[in-house]
C-alpha cells in the first residue's frame, strides 16, 4: 500500500464504507493488501475462532515458536518461585503456554483449573495434559468451558471458601474481553486469589482508527505475514485479518482490546490489587510481550489455596 492508501483502506472500514475498502486494496501487491482484499472478498465478518486450524497454525509458527520459549520459561519460574498448590489459567487455549511451563518446571500443582470457552482448545490443552510425559498422577485437573465473565460473576455471587489459587495466570486471553467487562473479572476475581500473573503486548497508546493507529496496523501485520510461508493464506484469512478488520468494521467481531502496559497496570490497581509489577518478556512483531504480577486477596503462605481444593474430585492426568 502506498503511504495514502495505508491509511484509507483501513480508514474506510472504522467509516463501515466496505466497498470503498475493498477498491483501495484492489490489485496490490503488498502481503497486506493481497490478504485484506481476500477477506474483503469473502464479507470480512467472523470470529478468530471460527477456524481453529488457523488459529493452531499461527500460534506454532513465526514469531510465536520464540514467544511462548519466553512465556513458558517465566511462568516455570513463577511455579518455582511460588510453588502454588492450586493453579487457574483463564484462557488457556490448547496448552501453548501452560504445558512447556509444567514441564520445565521442578514444582507442579496439585490442583489445576483450565478455563477456556472454546470447546475445541479445552479439549485440545485436556489432550495434551493426558499424554504430557512425566505428568503428575496426583495432580487433578478441573475443566470449565466458560468464559471469564461468567466464571468470575459465578465466583462473585455465590462465595465459596474452597474457591481459591494460589497463582492465577493468564496469557495473551484477557485482550480479548472489552474494557468494562474486564475490570470486572479482575475485580471479582481478586479475593479468591494470591497472586495473579499476565503476559500481553505492550501496545502503543494511540486511539482506536486514528492514523497512527491505522499505520502501525500496517506495519505490524505486513511483518507477521512475512513470517508465515506455506501456511500464510490459512494464517492471514483464519485468524489476522479477522483480529485486524474487528478492530475497526462496525459490527465486526472484535478479538483484541489490547492497551499499554501502563494502563494494563492502572487497570488492576483499580480492581484493588496490590504490588503491581511489570517485565519485558520477549520482542515479538506485533508488539513487546510483558508480564504483569500482582498480589491479590488470599494469604500467601505456601498452599493455603490450594489445601481448600484437596477434597474436590477432578480428572486424573496420568
Amino acid at each position: 500500500m502506498g503511504e495514502q492508501a495505508v491509511v484509507r483502506a483501513p480508514a474506510a472500514l472504522v467509516d463501515g464504507d466496505v466497498d470503498l475498502a475493498r477498491r483501495e486494496v484492489a490489485g496490490g501487491g503488498s502481503r497486506l493488501e493481497r490478504a485484506l482484499a481476500e477477506h474483503l472478498r469473502a464479507d470480512g465478518h467472523g470470529s478468530v475462532y471460527d477456524r481453529p486450524a488457523a488459529f493452531e497454525a499461527f500460534i506454532r509458527g513465526g514469531g510465536n515458536v520464540a514467544l511462548y520459549a519466553a512465556v513458558g520459561t517465566a511462568l516455570a519460574d513463577l511455579y518455582d518461585r511460588f510453588r502454588p498448590a492450586a493453579l487457574l489459567d483463564v484462557g488457556c487455549g490448547d496448552g501453548t503456554a501452560l504445558l512447556p511451563a509444567l514441564q520445565a518446571a521442578r514444582h507442579h500443582p496439585a490442583h489445576l483449573d483450565l478455563l477456556e470457552p472454546s470447546a475445541p482448545l479445552l479439549g485440545a490443552a485436556l489432550e495434551r495434559l493426558r499424554q504430557r510425559a512425566g505428568s503428575d498422577p496426583r495432580t487433578q485437573v478441573h475443566a470449565h468451558p466458560v468464559t471469564a465473565q461468567a466464571f468470575t460473576t459465578g465466583l462473585a455471587a455465590q462465595p465459596d471458601p474452597a474457591r481459591t489459587w494460589d497463582l492465577v495466570q493468564s496469557t495473551f486471553a484477557l485482550h480479548a474481553i472489552d474494557h468494562d467487562q474486564r475490570a470486572a473479572v479482575l475485580r471479582d476475581l481478586r479475593p479468591h486469589v494470591a497472586r495473579l500473573a499476565v503476559v500481553e503486548f505492550d501496545v502503543p497508546d494511540v486511539a482506536v482508527g486514528s492514523p497512527d493507529h491505522l499505520r502501525f496496523l500496517h506495519r505490524t501485520y505486513e511483518q507477521g505475514l512475512a513470517e508465515y510461508s506455506d501456511d500464510r493464506d490459512l494464517v492471514a484469512q483464519g485468524f489476522l485479518m479477522p483480529v485486524l478488520t474487528g478492530q475497526l468494521r462496525p459490527g465486526a467481531v472484535r478479538a483484541t482490546f489490547e492497551q499499554p502496559a501502563t494502563a494494563w497496570a492502572r487497570q488492576l490497581q483499580r480492581a484493588g490489587w496490590t504490588d503491581v509489577t511489570t517485565r519485558p518478556l520477549h520482542d515479538y512483531w506485533s508488539s513487546p510481550a510483558f508480564l504483569v504480577t500482582a498480589r491479590g486477596g488470599v494469604g500467601t503462605s505456601g498452599g493455603s489455596a490450594g489445601s481448600s481444593h484437596a477434597a474436590r474430585a477432578g480428572m486424573n492426568t496420568a
